[in-house]
């Protein structure tokens, strides 16, 4: 297995990869969806209070602002119609450069992501970037959702490192990312975003911080075997 990329001196083998927030620039389109679906049931809705419901499991954050279990399935309706980022969410800058360095070192990648397979599926074809993200775990494939380490798991299993957690990497920007990788020993890599901030991540169980996932992935290609 390639040695190539380092963490803290360590050898990795594979790396794993959030959607929304790490990989993709999707924030406005969510906010929209998600805006659209408490203006319905009129509910308080703004940046701070998204910030503060926020969980990669879309259910228990509605929960949260307030939306009764038995609303949920028409405020999925409702946010399914108002969401527009299959056609407008973007790559973050030096994302497919990195993956393709990734994959030219023979490292394996893949997606863990709470969003469901038809929207993240569609995007991941669209931004040119399936032949880098083969492993593919959505949200809608598991009554599990993230902090819940049963996505990560599966993942592990299908890059084929699931008994090696500890080779692993996942980058996401959600404190939940990094509790779901903490929770088998994989190391969480967290990315600060709208939804996050260093010391949350930290909190949550990141062993490190980064910029983005460019930023992370030339540091550790040229970490020297020693560690930083």
């Amino acid at each position: 297995m390639p040695t190539t990329l380092r963490f803290d001196g360590r050898p990795l083998h594979a790396a794993l990869f959030d959607w929304d927030g790490t990989l993709a620039d999707s924030h406005g389109s969510l906010f929209t969806a998600n805006a659209a679906v408490m203006q319905a049931f009129r509910l308080p809705f703004s940046e701070e209070l998204y910030r503060r419901h926020y969980t990669p499991d879309w259910r228990l954050m509605y929960e949260r602002f307030g939306i009764r279990e038995d609303q949920i399935s028409r405020a999925n309706q409702i946010w399914e119609t108002a969401y527009d980022g299959i056609a407008s969410t973007e790559l973050f800058p030096g994302v497919s450069e990195a993956l393709e360095r990734l994959r030219g070192l023979g490292i394996p990648l893949g997606v863990v992501t709470a969003g469901p397979g038809f929207v993240v599926g569609p995007q991941i074809e669209r931004l040119g970037v399936a032949e880098l993200l083969p492993v593919r775990v959505y949200g809608d494939e598991l009554p599990e959702q993230k902090p819940d380490p049963a996505p990560l798991r599966l993942a592990l299993e299908r890059l084929g490192f699931d008994g090696h957690p500890a080779t692993v990497a996942y980058l996401g920007d959600a404190p939940d990312d990094m509790r779901m990788a903490r929770a088998i020993g994989v190391h969480g890599i967290g990315i600060p975003s709208h939804l996050s901030a260093p010391a949350e991540l930290v909190e949550a169980g990141a062993e490190d911080v980064t910029g983005s996932v460019a930023e992370w992935v030339a540091r550790a290609l040229f970490e020297p075997a020693g560690g930083r």
